[in-house]
């Protein structure tokens, strides 16, 4: 029997109806609502600047850890995640 598809645990994402798009944007223009262009508010600086900071090292942290053949077979896995095959 072939095994059914896994079902994800959120809600899928739907896009909103175009009175709830016009909506926004008049509350957005006359200041009624917050505006939602800043990602990082509400968000302690120092905790983003520490996980930035481990972001930047880690690629190449780990490029480093690794032998050739393993960088090799990782790029392998990657490009074949990227384009399907």
């Amino acid at each position: 029997m072939a095994k059914s598809p896994k079902k994800s645990a959120t809600k899928p994402k739907t896009k909103p109806d175009l009175n709830q798009i016009a909506a926004r944007i008049v509350a957005e223009a006359t200041g009624t609502a917050p505006k939602t262009s800043d990602p990082e508010a509400g968000k302690d600086p120092n905790a983003v600047a520490l996980g930035r900071k481990g972001g930047l090292k880690g690629g190449k942290a780990r490029a480093k850890s690794l032998t050739k053949k393993q960088r090799a077979a990782s790029a392998k896995k990657a490009a074949a995640a990227r384009w399907g095959k």
